[in-house]
């Protein structure tokens, strides 16, 4: 199932709800998602929620480290949130909690 991004307002905070796998063929909803969510909501932190995510691969792992640089430059911090098992074996393995909130 290919990767399904909704952007909404959770408590002040800009959240995208993550599902599908989330992999090199995601780029382009990933993006559009992010980048038409920081437009609709302009300031305070980002959150990822992973709730629906049961796979993700080294090219979603780019995905993430280019859609923090653009946070960065906004000064915006991103959370990621409800990641499933599978997921946080991945993000551990490639030290991820060194440069991201993982909740």
């Amino acid at each position: 199932m290919a990767l399904n991004v909704e952007v909404k307002n959770h408590n002040g905070r800009l959240r995208l709800m993550m599902s599908g796998r989330f992999d090199f063929n995601s780029n382009r909803n990933f993006r559009k998602a992010y980048e038409d969510g920081m437009e609709r909501y302009a300031t305070g932190p980002i959150e990822l929620d992973f709730n629906g995510v049961d796979y993700m691969d080294s090219s979603a792992l780019g995905m993430l480290l280019l859609f923090k640089e653009r946070a960065e430059e906004l000064d915006r911090s991103i959370s990621l949130v409800n990641c499933q098992e599978s997921v946080l074996e991945i993000l551990d393995v490639v030290n991820f909690g060194k440069l991201f909130s993982i909740k």
